[in-house]
Order: C-alpha cells, then sequence, then structure tokens
C-alpha cells in the first residue's frame, strides 16, 4: 500500500522530534557532568597576610576542628600541585592548607620580597591561620624549596606553633646551626640517589631528637616522588607520622 503524504508528514515530524529530544537529552548530561566536574574539582580558597605584609592565598581541603597541615611547594611547582596529596590527607582525618609562596599564583610579595628569606614568614601565617580557625594540631610539609622555607619556620615559630615538620628533600636553610632550635618531631625524606642527597642528610644531622630520616629508591627529587612507583609509599609514610602520638 502507497503511504499517503499526510502519513509521511507526520512520520517526519515524529522522526524529528526524537531526534530534538535525544540532542536535548545529550546537552543535559553533558552540562550535568560538566556542572559535576567543576564541583568536584571546586577547592575553598582563603587569603591571609604575613607579618612582613605579604599577602598570601592557599587552597583549604578536610573540615575544620581536625589537626591540620600546611603543604608548602616546591619552586617548579604551586598549591594545585599538591591536590592529589591534599585529598589523600582530607580523607585520612587531617584539613589541609596548601599555600601559593608570594610570587606565586595571585600571592603578593611582603617587605622581604620574594626571596627565601621572606617565604618562612609565608609558612608562619599560614600556621597561624589555622590557629585562628580553631586548628588545635598544627604540622608543616615542605618540599625541596618549600621544605627550606618550613625547617626556617620551625626554626622561628613559637614554643608549640608547629607540632611536627615534614621536609621532603629541603633546600638548605641559611644558618644550619639554627636547626638545633627546632621543638618538634621532625620527618626528613629524600631519594638515594638524587644529586642533594649528602647535603640533605648533613643538615638532617643538625635537627634535635625526635627525628626520623627515610630514604626512598630512586633518584626523583621532592613532590617528583609522586610521579613514581614510590608514590604510595611516600604517601603513607607522611600520613602515618602526621598521624602518629
Amino acid at each position: 500500500m502507497r503511504t499517503q503524504p499526510r502519513e509521511r508528514s507526520r512520520s517526519r515530524r515524529g522522526w524529528w522530534s526524537q531526534l530534538r529530544l535525544l540532542s536535548l537529552v545529550v546537552v543535559c548530561a553533558t552540562t550535568l557532568i560538566a556542572c559535576a566536574a567543576r564541583t568536584e574539582d571546586a577547592v575553598p580558597e582563603v587569603s591571609f597576610a604575613t607579618a612582613d605584609g605579604a599577602t598570601i592565598f592557599a587552597d583549604v581541603y578536610g573540615e575544620s576542628g581536625r589537626p591540620a597541615v600546611v603543604l608548602a611547594h616546591g619552586a617548579a611547582f604551586d598549591k594545585k600541585s599538591w591536590r592529589p596529596l591534599a585529598r589523600y590527607l582530607a580523607a585520612h582525618g587531617q584539613q589541609v592548607l596548601a599555600l601559593d609562596f608570594r610570587g606565586y599564583g595571585r600571592s603578593t610579595a611582603g617587605a622581604a620580597g620574594t626571596a627565601n628569606a621572606g617565604r618562612f614568614e609565608d609558612v608562619l601565617a599560614a600556621v597561624r591561620y589555622l590557629r585562628r580557625n580553631g586548628a588545635s594540631q598544627v604540622a608543616v610539609l615542605g618540599a625541596s624549596m618549600g621544605g627550606g622555607a618550613a625547617a626556617e619556620a620551625a626554626t622561628r615559630a613559637a614554643p608549640g606553633e608547629i607540632d611536627r615538620l615534614v621536609l621532603l628533600a629541603p633546600a638548605p636553610v641559611s644558618n644550619p646551626g639554627s636547626l638545633k632550635g627546632i621543638r618538634c618531631p621532625t620527618l626528613v625524606i629524600a631519594s638515594e640517589h638524587e644529586p642533594a642527597l649528602d647535603q640533605i642528610r648533613t643538615q638532617y644531622e643538625q635537627l634535635p631528637e625526635p627525628k626520623r630520616f627515610v630514604v626512598l629508591p630512586g633518584s626523583a627529587h621532592a613532590q617528583h616522588v609522586f610521579d613514581t612507583d614510590q608514590a604510595e609509599r611516600l604517601r603513607a609514610t607522611i600520613t602515618d607520622f602526621l598521624a602518629a602520638n
């Protein structure tokens, strides 16, 4: 039987209606996926002033009222580089503040400028921000450049301000003898074949007890270890140290 023109017209309209509905479904699904991705990536950002007048921006993970840890990045990184570790630590009971040092991201310099001499102020300001906002315990984890800044901050902190210190292949401090004044348990981690190992070991020897030195296989430096097969061991070592009584 030959299809009548009116029937063919209804058939075409039905086909176009189904196509438009399918297109709408695809658009809605794509929008929902994009929104979910943005929500997952969204991290609360805070800012605070340092003692020398810098303004530091930082990302915050986890709930307030928990033990807290400041993450201080290396020279080739920024606060966003800590996201995988920050989320891991937050899932293991920590509140995490990952800062951008002065001169990185939107963080601005203070009176001390962008030189290494001023970065310890950024770390101390982050520690004090967490204390003001209810953290009863605050640890600091610094990597490479950030490790040197974290170590110097610990030498200048008031008693009880920094509860634990993790130095991931730290850069040298300007006065190694000052490390003897650190008043908290310290964990130093380095790779066995990285060029700076002897320097890191020499700096470690200046630290008072209690302290621990962990040497990982490989040659990756500081945060680059998270891109190697030692990443899980590194995360576990850090987490266990932060959680210890």
